[in-house]
């Protein structure tokens, strides 16, 4: 690929809408190469607290939403399955949907790879998709496969215009694409759809204020970058959660691998402490999310504790993504490497703050940290051939 010339950005306005999926329909290409910060995923990641404002504000109003939930409460009532799926960054936006579904519901939701999907479609059920742009062949395919299983499916993407659109029953359309290719909007934008879709079906709609602040507060610049800096010196990272935290770990794992060009890999809380950390030494990094969305409390706590005095005893250097109300439940010897707060509102479910208020410090550390690394984040490599040539493959 021939690099594109570097010139300097207009100025970029947070509040302002981003624009949305190009018309004809076409997927994205590589953002416009910047020679330092700001890059397109810093942008991303301001935008995100008013873009989420105006995303509850456009979705509460939307009939799509309370036709999914009654799509979704009549399969509950007859034992129907209930299946979210995705790829990448959207497979991991899956993944917290289907908790915070399954928290409001009371009822089993499952979430599958798309490409697995295609092996077992949810006959006769539904099923929640999400493809930020709408072109993902994988996501379709499950789209289509569920459809000719008899399953009810709905999209979570940005434009009805997308492939992926002319394959579902229902569209939920978060209208503002993402401009980076390390996605940050394409993350947050179906959580904040998922959010509302849990509004109607619990018939207590999410506050957009309420969404706003939450964002807002957990904007931690500062933390992040110390948090970087102790960090960037790793050759890998281990990143570990549990329950609705495991899908936030793994978007972290993806977006650092990505973005910073570091490898890491998620890991559930308990299972990092069967093996893995044989292969792990002072070069190692760990990253704990702990948000405890499900209120689960002292076991899980009391595990968070133990998997860091392990890394402790191995001299890795630990940070910490903890919700606000936890910090002091574990010691500040055991994350030396940094923490960044995980806010709450009481205008929100637990689970559902968790979910969505991980989103920015995640996104922020990633970014910090490929500053720290000296990488772009918005391109996925692809100024190197050998990444275009892979991607082609």
């Amino acid at each position: 690929m021939r690099s594109r010339s570097i010139a300097p950005m207009p100025a970029f306005d947070p509040e302002a809408t981003l624009p949305g999926a190009p018309d004809p329909w076409g997927g994205s290409t590589m953002p416009f190469l910047r020679d330092g910060p700001p890059y397109a995923m810093t942008e991303m990641i301001g935008a995100e607290p008013a873009l989420a404002e105006r995303l509850v504000r456009r979705l509460t109003a939307d009939p799509a939403i309370p036709r999914l939930a009654a799509l979704v409460r009549g399969a509950v009532a007859d034992g129907r399955p209930i299946l979210t799926t995705g790829c990448g960054t959207s497979e991991h936006a899956a993944l917290m949907a289907a908790a915070l579904l399954e928290d409001a519901l009371g009822a089993d939701v499952r979430s599958a790879q798309a490409f697995e999907v295609t092996r077992r479609p949810p006959a006769h059920g539904v099923m929640l998709a999400i493809s930020h742009e709408g072109g993902t062949a994988a996501t379709n395919d499950a789209l289509l496969g569920a459809r000719e299983a008899g399953a009810a499916t709905a999209l979570i993407t940005v434009s009805d215009r997308s492939p992926g659109a002319g394959l579902a029953d229902l569209l939920l359309l978060t209208e503002e694409q993402d401009q980076s290719w390390c996605h940050t909007v394409g993350y947050l934008s179906p959580l904040v759809a998922a959010a509302v879709l849990v509004g109607a079906l619990c018939e207590q709609p999410i506050d957009p204020v309420v969404v706003r602040a939450l964002l807002q507060i957990a904007d931690h610049e500062a933390g992040a970058e110390e948090m970087a800096a102790a960090l960037s010196g790793c050759t890998r990272l281990l990143v570990v959660g549990s329950g609705v935290d495991y899908p936030a770990a793994r978007e972290l794992a993806l977006k650092v691998e990505e973005g910073a060009r570091l490898p890491a890999t998620a890991h559930h809380l308990e299972t990092i402490r069967h093996g893995h950390l044989a292969a792990a030494d002072a070069r190692t990094g760990l990253v704990l999310l702990l948000t405890d969305g499900e209120g689960w409390g002292e076991p899980l706590l009391g595990r968070s504790r133990d998997v860091l005095r392990s890394a402790a005893a191995l001299g890795m250097p630990a940070a910490a993504i903890v919700a606000a109300d936890l910090g002091d439940d574990l010691p500040l010897s055991l994350t030396a490497a940094g923490r960044l707060a995980v806010p709450l509102a009481a205008g929100l479910p637990r689970i559902v703050a968790a979910a969505l208020g991980s989103a920015i410090p995640l996104q922020l550390l990633t970014e910090r940290l490929a500053r720290a690394r000296g990488m772009n984040p918005d391109t996925l490599g692809r100024e190197d051939p050998r990444h275009v040539a892979a991607a082609d493959a």
